[in-house]
């Protein structure tokens, strides 16, 4: 006997793995040049010189120190040094006793929805949102509520979410640059949903905690702001990640800061360590926390997703494809071409291009092409989203 939960999340795995899976093995028959690969978010850009240089220094410190278990909660100098950054940043004083070292961002936030909820709360996503927020928030034993986004501009509905909140409200969940439409949700937009929250908190008699993820935080264009959410609402739990920011995806380090400037932050706090005992995410991997610590601010290579945007939005736009500017991360939110949004991405496939299919964000009729590729991806790709566009008005 299995868990029936776990073994349909096993035998039906994401949309966007899935398409990834498929696009490696298709690479594997026909060849890697021939398969335009947009399905997932996996950088191109190389880590800094800098992530090298300190992974090599590191490596030849004592192995019993240098892969040793830390603190569940991650090395204390470490955890300094972001607080540290945070603060410099940011402009708050952080706290190094607030922050817990994670396994990247799916560990952040599997934590703190766990940490502030209850079994039969409910949290709020904006859709279209990360398909696997549903996942997590259900594996805590909550409800999840889906509230659009406003449209066009995909910034934070303020009224709709105000009809959603009600007294199983724990949590909101916002993710700003957004995946997969590249919103960046604008310092009004939040301040509008921090008086909404002190409001309701008021009228409900309960805490309402923002969860913000930020994996895409550095990477943004024409210089627009994204604001620190801790400085517009204080009750934030940041699930930071630096998978994005400096091309490590697969080292899978990150981190929960919970804002020092939240009353309850000692108690919530602990429910995050408490957390990550109880779902097994403890000591994250401690040569990349070192790592980390070494290069906590060094800057993103934003220039090459700025090209590559720009490169893929004016030759899909010449081709008659309607989609969203975005503002940050590295994805273009594209019309599909009918309304059946795995339709469209299935016939996409013939021509070897892989578009993830909107369905699982929550909304019909669009796909996500993932465009932190190299540029001559998206170069070669263009026969084939011409051919595409002549298919369906033919």
């Amino acid at each position: 006997m299995v868990n029936e939960r776990m073994y349909g999340l096993g035998n039906e795995p994401s949309a966007i793995r899935e398409l990834f899976a498929y696009g490696m093995a298709r690479k594997a028959e026909i060849g890697e040049e021939n398969v335009f690969d947009f399905s997932i978010g996996n950088p191109s850009v190389p880590a800094p010189a800098a992530v090298k240089r300190a992974a090599l220094e590191l490596l030849e410190q004592p192995a019993v120190s240098l892969h040793g278990y830390s603190p569940a909660s991650g090395v204390p100098e470490v955890r300094a040094t972001i607080a540290e950054s945070i603060s410099r940043r940011f402009g708050i004083a952080a706290s190094a006793a607030n922050i817990y070292l994670t396994s990247g961002a799916a560990a952040c936030l599997a934590i703190s929805i766990s940490a502030v909820t209850e079994p039969g709360d409910e949290v709020i996503v904006i859709s279209p949102y990360f398909p696997e927020y549903k996942v997590w928030i259900e594996t805590a034993r909550c409800t999840c509520v889906e509230v659009p986004a406003h449209v066009p501009d995909f910034q934070l509905d303020i009224d709709a979410l105000a009809a959603a909140i009600g007294p199983k409200t724990s949590a909101i969940i916002i993710n700003s640059p957004n995946n997969p439409v590249g919103a960046v949700y604008s310092r009004e937009n939040l301040e509008a949903l921090a008086a909404l929250l002190t409001a309701k908190e008021a009228e409900l008699g309960r805490e309402l905690y923002l969860i913000s993820d930020e994996p895409y935080r550095e990477i943004v264009y024409d210089g627009i702001e994204v604001p620190y959410v801790p400085c517009v609402y204080p009750r934030t739990l940041v699930c930071y990640s630096y998978s994005k920011s400096l091309s490590l995806p697969g080292e899978r380090i990150g981190y929960v800061y919970v804002s020092d400037l939240m009353d309850n932050a000692v108690q919530v706090n602990a429910a995050v360590a408490g957390a990550g005992r109880a779902l097994g995410y403890i000591c994250a991997p401690v040569l990349f926390q070192r790592v980390i610590a070494a290069c906590v601010d060094e800057p993103s290579d934003v220039a090459a997703y700025a090209a590559n945007r720009k490169l893929l939005s004016e030759g899909l736009a010449e081709l008659g494809y309607e989609f969203v500017e975005p503002q940050g991360a590295f994805y273009l939110w594209v019309r599909a071409l009918e309304d059946d949004a795995q339709a469209f991405s299935n016939r996409a496939k013939v021509h070897e291009l892989l578009l993830v299919p909107s369905d699982s964000f929550g909304v019909p009729s669009w796909v996500r092409i993932s465009y932190c590729v190299s540029p001559e991806v998206i170069k070669r790709s263009l026969p084939a989203f011409k051919a595409l566009m002549e298919e369906y008005r033919g």
